[in-house]
């Protein structure tokens, strides 16, 4: 019985300190310091959320810029649901999904004869990776341009102001965030695709 009371008392201090006070500070320092990324990266078009930065979506229509394949369960991109097909690379079914996909590509982008950028035919481990590599987005630029009307050195120079680079270089490439990519596209194109790219 002696040891009980202690053990009660250092069971409601862990509980005061780890489980209320250190996640309001950590959030309460989140918010001051980083208040964007606390509030989940939200992209804003006025003053409707159409997304997060952190989170691929599904552009299908052809005058977005792609991202990456997703298979999360039930349907693609599904933030409920984060993860990879799990086909190993010796697999014969994912050597087919990915020959498909490449012809898709081809078919949509029929400007285009060089390799297909590999990470527009392979899925992340995520499901929901939101960037893209600058190959993957100048591959499809000249789609874009003629869906959009848009000479495609303007393209182009959309891409490149939309580049986040590595920091430092070494530990990655640069990309492309494909849902900032298409809103800036949507600020800047003649023409507009009709659907929301939130939802597209």
């Amino acid at each position: 019985m002696s040891y009980l009371r202690p053990s009660l008392v250092l069971l409601i201090l862990l509980t005061l300190i780890t489980g209320i006070a250190y996640p309001l500070l950590t959030t309460g320092l989140a918010k001051l310091m980083f208040a964007e990324q606390a509030r989940g990266s939200l992209a804003m078009l006025g003053d409707e959320v159409v997304g997060s930065t952190l989170l691929g979506q599904n552009f299908t229509q052809p005058g977005y810029f792609a991202g990456r394949p997703s298979v999360t369960a039930d349907m693609p991109y599904n933030p409920m649901a984060s993860g990879g097909s799990n086909l190993s690379i010796s697999n014969p079914a994912l050597d087919q999904v990915i020959s498909e996909r490449v012809t898709l590509l081809r078919q949509a982008n029929p400007a285009q004869t060089g390799p297909v950028p590999v990470d527009l035919v392979t899925a992340s481990g995520s499901g929901l990776d939101p960037s893209i590599s600058l190959e993957a987005a100048y591959y499809q630029a000249p789609r874009i341009a003629s869906v959009r009307q848009m000479p495609l050195s303007e393209v182009k120079q959309l891409i490149d102001s939309n580049v986040q680079k590595a920091t430092p270089n070494f530990f990655g490439e640069s990309v492309v965030n494909v849902l900032s990519l298409n809103m800036a596209l949507d600020a800047q194109s003649p023409v507009k695709v009709p659907a929301n790219p939130a939802k597209s």
